[in-house]
């Protein structure tokens, strides 16, 4: 399963909560999911997340399983009071069959921060996504409409205030891109083992990155010595061909020889073979003298 799924398997687990909060993921969840036919109140969707639905009614308004039939991907809700106990308590707006008029309802939800954490875990469950932290950071929740995109931006803000939002292709998304407040936002749908995974990869991911840097950097460097070694002997090479080493001033000569010797010394280490010793940038100006007199012969 994707990174994303195994947070909503965790999430889904989780039903053992107050009826406050049951009321309010089960409102949320409402407005992905639910519609009014002829036969009453309905949820169509995934049959995980029906089943998450049934368990939260017969929990918390003490239905009877038999009266929350599953056919087909729809889970109908046939006992009349029930329908009226569930409508009255979600308090869902406009609530017609016309899917694109389903609304969320938080009036009621916004005084409890449980059960701001528990609507959002039933938009999550309906219509959210986490990228895997192996890849690009990145949670999204996709809503049908602006208004319910507005307002859950406004619970998610209560938590984490950079929460965003943005249409996208005639629907609306609140997403969140920072690593560390998608681990937050785990942690506030209560998704904690997904959390420590999300965060475990992250780290072995930033040592990596960390690593490779240091790796590209090293390389880099040594990438570049080797191209000043291999173009100061073919300076001192070529003054020896045309005038020999002697043409050189007895410091230059020196050095020039040494590195003939040694093509795979850091200019550190020559320096500490002259005598007297001399530190590195004097071997490198010294090596500069060697290149121009090689660029004079050669012009």
């Amino acid at each position: 399963m994707s990174f994303s799924s195994d947070v909503k398997c965790e999430l889904a687990g989780h039903t053992d909560i107050p009826k406050h909060c049951a009321v309010a993921q089960l409102s949320a969840m409402a407005a992905f999911l639910a519609g009014l036919g002829p036969e009453g109140l309905y949820f169509r969707g995934d049959v995980s997340l029906l089943f998450v639905v049934r368990e939260l009614i017969v929990r918390f308004f003490k239905a009877d399983e038999s009266a929350l039939p599953i056919r087909d991907e729809e889970l109908f809700v046939a006992d009349k009071k029930l329908n009226e106990d569930i409508l009255m308590s979600i308090r869902w707006k406009n609530c017609k069959d016309d899917m694109a008029e389903r609304r969320f309802s938080s009036g009621v939800l916004l005084k409890n921060e449980c059960c701001k954490k528990a609507f959002i875990k039933g938009a999550f469950l309906c219509g959210g996504s986490v990228n895997d932290p192996h890849g690009a950071y990145h949670l999204e929740i996709v809503c049908r409409n602006s208004e319910d995109a507005g307002e859950l931006q406004q619970i998610m803000c209560c938590f984490l205030p950079d929460t965003k939002s943005i249409p996208r292709k005639g629907k609306y998304i609140c997403y969140i891109k920072e690593a560390e407040g998608i681990t937050d936002m785990l942690n506030v749908m209560g998704a904690m083992v997904s959390q420590m995974e999300f965060v475990n990869t992250m780290i072995l991911k930033d040592v990596r990155n960390d690593l490779n840097r240091k790796v590209n950097c090293e390389t880099a460097n040594l990438n570049k010595t080797v191209s000043a070694a291999v173009k100061q002997i073919k300076d001192i090479e070529f003054i020896r061909d045309m005038k020999g080493l002697i043409f050189l001033k007895d410091s230059l000569r020196e050095v020039a020889e040494l590195r003939l010797e040694n093509p795979d010394l850091s200019l550190k280490s020559l320096g500490e073979l002259l005598d007297p010793p001399i530190g590195r940038s004097g071997v490198n100006h010294r090596l500069k003298a060697i290149s121009a007199v090689a660029e004079e012969l050669r012009g």
